[in-house]
């Protein structure tokens, strides 16, 4: 994935009205972070609120790429560099936070979301945009998995950390932009603003509603092009999908994705795509990324164990599997009512 840099007084586009929703108006901003464009719809009658709380979210979500980077010179890179050691130190009180919930979600995953993997995904280029990508020997992926570190190789203690694998190296990807969404939301009520839908490259949360009817989102085709479905947001929801067509290459003809199986140490292939509807975007975002990789034989056990019951499944073969609860929620696109569509048994029981 490329990484881009431009300065915050580039990024920020003037607010753009774009309907009249009761008496408040509904405002839309744009920047970008996390490798991806970030859109953000307020509703309020108050433009100059609306204003600071769209400039102080793209300033928060412009640091957090910085200090989250798994690559490039950050906070994270350094927390990464500290755990190799072995030695306790004092871990930065912004990121900890997000290490800890990393941790339990990892653990509440079996592993299937694993934030320590840093090592295998570069093996696979998808930490450096200028080289080849190529896949990894097969000797390298035995030689990484030998030494494969997880989540409870980092000890916490208080504000320290400690790592117990020298091969620890931390990717945050699968978990950033949900957990940094639900953040930027929470400050948005802080300054007292009720309607607002942030929208990360289509991985997206709301609070409130857009007027006269609730927000309603898109969510994308297998093949990254168009959409597929649509979906209203309750109170408080969050929307995030997985997909092979994010970040990929093709090499003698075969294309491998960036979402890596800790299992086999290959990027998984039994899924094209896969939406979570949760109420915590941090979760919500790691579920995306577990369910993805533990594919149409196991993920509905592990949706049970992650507390999600709103899933939507596009297999490599074209089908549809979803939840019964997501089923009442999703607006198939009259083309997609065509594909094999399975419901699976409740994930509430």
């Amino acid at each position: 994935m490329k990484s881009f840099r431009w300065p915050l007084a580039m990024l920020l586009v003037l607010p753009v009205l774009l309907a009249a929703c009761g008496k408040q108006d509904l405002y839309r901003y744009q920047s970008f972070a996390f490798g991806t464009l970030i859109e953000v719809k307020i509703r309020d009658n108050d433009k100059t609120l609306a204003d600071r709380a769209a400039a102080d979210l793209f300033a928060d979500f412009d640091r957090m790429h910085n200090d989250w980077h798994a690559w490039q010179p950050s906070k994270l890179t350094q927390t990464s560099a500290l755990l190799a050691t072995g030695e306790w130190f004092t871990a930065d009180s912004t990121l900890l936070p997000l290490i800890k919930l990393s941790k339990q979600y990892s653990l509440l995953s079996n592993g299937l979301f694993n934030p320590t993997i840093g090592k295998l995904i570069q093996s696979w280029g998808f930490h450096d945009s200028e080289r080849p990508q190529i896949p990894p020997s097969q000797e390298t992926i035995t030689r990484l998995l030998d030494t494969l570190p997880t989540v409870n190789d980092i000890e916490i203690e208080g504000n320290r950390l400690r790592g117990h694998n020298p091969q620890l190296q931390l990717d945050l990807g699968a978990i950033a932009k949900g957990y940094a969404i639900s953040i930027g939301l929470q400050k948005m009520r802080n300054l007292g603003i009720k309607h607002a839908l942030i929208n990360a490259g289509g991985d997206l949360c709301g609070i409130g509603d857009r007027g006269q009817r609730p927000w309603r989102i898109g969510i994308r085709k297998p093949s990254g092009n168009g959409i597929m479905a649509s979906i209203e947001l309750g109170k408080d929801e969050c929307v995030f999908t997985s997909g092979d067509y994010e970040r990929y290459f093709t090499y003698d003809g075969k294309r491998y994705n960036h979402i890596i199986d800790t299992r086999t140490g290959y990027p998984a292939d039994k899924v094209a795509s896969l939406t979570v509807l949760y109420k915590k975007g941090a979760l919500a975002d790691a579920a995306s990324t577990a369910l993805f990789v533990a594919g149409p034989d196991y993920w509905q056990d592990l949706a049970k164990k992650m507390g999600i019951s709103d899933v939507m499944m596009i297999d490599k073969r074209g089908r549809i599997i979803m939840s019964p609860s997501m089923q009442e929620r999703i607006k198939l696109e009259p083309g997609e009512k065509e594909r094999e569509i399975i419901i699976s048994k409740s994930l509430t029981q």
